[in-house]
């Protein structure tokens, strides 16, 4: 069920788990899926030996994907209107995500009365990975 404007309040926040413990296995069937088999990714020697990282780290489009989620599980399927962000840190295996996202205003859109939340995922540290924006229709 999606929200309405009846439901939500400026400030408001939402916040969700996405992932706790990432595993490597989750980059490579997310290379798999996405078709972007870069080794930074996926293959441990070239990303220590050759690119001098620590280990391997998740695609930046997993993480926003990821953080995505807790957009359409809060606004509800088919209403998120535009979505986007920066990468701000790596995710690296083992990783926990949470993401938030705050109501920073109401309005409305082609008649519609929508919401404008600002976006961020943090790893288990604080350290924030993404952030963005989001818009989503509402109910009336």
């Amino acid at each position: 069920m999606a929200l309405s404007s009846n439901d939500i309040s400026i400030g408001q926040t939402f916040e969700q788990v996405l992932v706790e413990d990432l595993k490597r296995t989750q980059l490579v069937q997310y290379a798999g899926a996405s078709g972007d088999y870069n080794p930074l990714h996926t293959d441990e020697v070239f990303a220590k030996e050759v690119a001098g990282y620590p280990t391997v780290f998740a695609h930046g489009m997993l993480t926003m994907g990821m953080t995505g989620k807790l957009l359409t599980d809060t606004l509800g399927d088919g209403m998120l209107v535009r979505y986007g962000g920066r990468f701000t840190s790596q995710v690296f295996p083992g990783d926990t995500l949470t993401a938030q996202a705050t109501v920073e205003s109401m309005d409305t859109e082609d008649g519609a009365a929508v919401v404008n939340l600002t976006v961020a995922t943090s790893n288990q540290d604080g350290v924030v990975v993404f952030s963005g924006s989001a818009t989503g229709r509402l109910d009336a």
